[in-house]
């Protein structure tokens, strides 16, 4: 159920992203999704890789600060109302989320959206979820 999601902390300086990104390139690293969120001084990198672990190692060798992070992958329909559903099961459990973001569906024909969440407390929100019938995406759906 759980994904690992790679953070990676940025400084807000013009090129460092693409220093990053050609790291990981070189590394014939494929990202999955991506996110950046930023503050004035500093951005947060958010991926979903293959191999999150040997992210990590390739980017400490390059001087870089990053870290695993768990976070879950749920489908949603992608029509009005669907993250709704997800906001709503989250509520009722009294689930807290950290942060959000979202992508097209694993095929395009589906009309399936995927939501990627960080919750709180990952553990506690997966078994909460999992009795409202929410549909998670595993590592490997995610990654394929």
């Amino acid at each position: 159920m759980k994904i690992k999601q790679v953070s990676i902390f940025l400084e807000n300086k013009v090129g460092h992203l693409s220093h990053v990104c050609k790291i990981l390139s070189d590394a014939n690293i494929n990202v999955v999704n991506m996110m950046l969120a930023d503050t004035k001084e500093f951005g947060i990198l958010r991926l979903i890789v293959k191999e999150p672990d040997n992210v990590i190692s390739i980017l400490a060798s390059q001087g870089i600060t990053a870290k695993t992070l768990d976070v879950v992958a749920i489908s949603v329909a992608d029509e009005p109302g669907g993250l709704q559903k997800i906001l709503v099961a989250s509520e009722s459990a009294g689930l807290a989320i950290d942060y959000m973001y979202a992508f097209p569906g694993l095929h395009t024909n589906t009309k399936q959206a995927i939501i990627i969440i960080k919750y709180r407390d990952i553990d506690y929100a997966i078994s909460k979820l999992q009795n409202l019938q929410i549909d998670f995406i595993s590592f490997k759906e995610l990654c394929e």
